[in-house]
């Protein structure tokens, strides 16, 4: 069993005023730890693999927990870590589903799980997670920052086919499947994912379509309507939405990428809906980091949700 993580970081005593970073504030989950957010890790790539990727996301978790211990707490509700789930002997089904279960325990404490990866097979965990809270997903919103469908068919799940594995479930028990796509690349999906995507009435916008302010007022216009007909949400983001030159430590690298700026403004009117009730950080891969910036973007990403989370 992997120890936990320890929280440990910079102080400076010789501060006047507030000068408490996230190292200080984090405390482990247990049963009184309610509100807040719940820090869970899927230190898991076992997806990834499956999906011919180039390993390494599974120490995204870590990555991310370190570079979230120096970031300065200015306004974080509480925050508490429920540890990592692992995936023994390459058997992600189980590690998805006990995934699901954390998740799940988070929510019924009142709190926001903020899942920490790993693949983005943690999706399909994550969102076992929320239906087992909410089992009336029939208004449920799923929203994805991210340069690939992941609507895939594979004999095996992987790291491309959580939001197939979704919309499979919604339809085997009568709901309807409310996916959106923010970041599609022409150039990373076939055209055999852009036809499931329109059969299964996936909305998407294109990287190409969110990079200048206009793109990207119409993308939330739309936004605001799905999120006004929604009494839950979802959060997913994947780090690959990023353009690689700014975000390297992927999984697969995008060539354009939506501007990091305007990933900020999607995941801030998401999380102003006041809706979300489970996220995640998907594809930190620090094998292929730079400086530790992709890292440091994905506790940025992080940080602002927990700062918009007020409970």
């Amino acid at each position: 069993m992997t120890p936990p993580f320890k929280w440990e970081g910079r102080t400076d005593p010789e501060e006047i005023g507030i000068s408490t970073r996230w190292h200080e504030k984090v405390r482990p989950a247990d049963a009184h730890a309610r509100g807040g957010i719940t820090l869970i890790g899927f230190p898991v790539d076992e997806g990834v693999r499956r999906n011919s990727g180039r390993g390494g996301a599974a120490h995204g978790p870590e990555a991310l927990r370190q570079a979230l211990c120096n970031t300065p707490v200015l306004g974080e509700p509480a925050v508490w870590d429920a540890g990592d789930v692992a995936c023994e002997d390459g058997q992600l089904e189980s590690a998805q589903a006990a995934l699901g279960e954390r998740v799940a325990d988070a929510m019924a404490r009142g709190s926001l799980p903020l899942v920490l990866g790993g693949g983005h097979e943690m999706a399909w965990g994550t969102f076992q997670g929320v239906v087992k809270h909410h089992p009336d997903a029939s208004r449920l919103l799923v929203v994805n920052l991210d340069a690939h469908f992941d609507l895939r068919m594979a004999r095996q799940a992987n790291s491309g086919t959580p939001f197939r594995q979704m919309h499979e479930w919604c339809m085997a028990n009568g709901h309807a499947f409310n996916y959106r796509v923010f970041g599609i690349s022409r150039f990373s999906n076939t055209q055999a994912l852009f036809d499931r995507a329109n059969t299964i009435g996936a909305r998407y916008w294109l990287d190409d379509s969110l990079q200048d302010a206009t793109g990207l007022h119409d993308a939330q216009q739309a936004l605001a309507v799905d999120l006004a007909r929604s009494d839950a949400v979802y959060l997913t983001v994947c780090m690959d939405v990023l353009p690689g030159a700014q975000a390297p430590g992927v999984s697969g690298p995008a060539v354009l990428g939506v501007p990091l700026a305007h990933v900020e403004r999607l995941i801030d009117q998401v999380m102003a809906s006041g809706r979300v009730v489970a996220a995640d950080i998907a594809e930190l891969n620090p094998s292929f980091d730079r400086d530790r910036i992709t890292a440091r973007l994905a506790a940025r990403l992080a940080a602002r949700i927990a700062r918009n989370r007020r409970a």
